[in-house]
């Protein structure tokens, strides 16, 4: 999945309706924080199953009424939390975003170097998460058709994680790390081809690619060293 850094404030998410899905209804008032608990607990594993029915099926073979079963509730208990399908899956990617910002990226690089060391580190934590890079490569798949209600969430993503990168490498030539020449588009475009593309490679074969993180830091350490005012790349491991 393409790295999103999501600084504050031009990074900051967009809100979507994924960002405001928690309904009045969720932990309502009255059972105390014990019902709050509850619920949120509930939430999270019908967020968690939900995962793995996007990845297996895609969004529109998914069925809220075997998800909801999955979860040992009912579809009504699931719509009192979700208000529809295409709810639940914007929920799922603003939390899958939400745990990559939260885990690497709430402060800002110092370098253009830090930065590709966090995107290493990012892909090594999706290795460890295949369900969410199945059902992110399954979805992107989908919303190329212009109508999948994940359509815009990942046409402004990756325009924003463009964006992000772009602004990251002209701070680089700004500050001297970087050359002066430097294609900031070209190789911001080439850096989130290249992530996406090992990822999807190691989840349709892992064992054919156990390294993909390595592989990655490789591409990134010579992609470094060709746009490095100095010619040097990412530190030893």
């Amino acid at each position: 999945m393409a790295q999103d850094k999501g600084r504050t404030p031009r990074t900051a998410r967009t809100a979507t309706p994924a960002a405001k899905a928690r309904p009045a209804g969720a932990g309502a008032a009255g059972g105390g924080r014990g019902t709050y608990a509850v619920g949120d607990a509930r939430r999270r594993k019908i967020l968690d199953t939900a995962v793995e029915h996007f990845a297996r099926y895609g969004f529109h073979a998914s069925s809220l009424a075997r998800i909801a079963s999955d979860c040992g509730i009912t579809q009504g208990g699931l719509l009192h939390h979700f208000r529809g399908k295409e709810d639940l899956l914007l929920s799922v990617l603003e939390l899958s975003e939400q745990h990559d910002v939260e885990r690497l990226f709430t402060e800002p690089p110092a370098s253009v170097a830090e930065h590709f060391l966090r995107v290493v580190e990012l892909a090594g934590d999706n290795t460890r998460r295949p369900g969410i890079v199945r059902m992110f490569n399954n979805l992107v798949g989908e919303s190329g058709d212009p109508a999948h209600p994940a359509h815009d969430y990942f046409r402004q993503r990756y325009a924003r994680v463009l964006g992000d990168t772009v602004e990251l490498l002209e701070s680089g030539i700004a500050s001297g790390e970087l050359r002066p020449d430097t294609d900031c588009e070209g190789v911001g475009r080439e850096l989130l081809a290249m992530m996406d593309g090992l990822q999807i490679q190691w989840i349709l074969d892992p064992a054919a690619l156990p390294d993909m993180p390595q592989r990655l830091r490789s591409y990134l350490d010579l992609r470094l060293r060709s746009i490095s005012a100095t010619g040097t790349g990412l530190p030893p491991t």
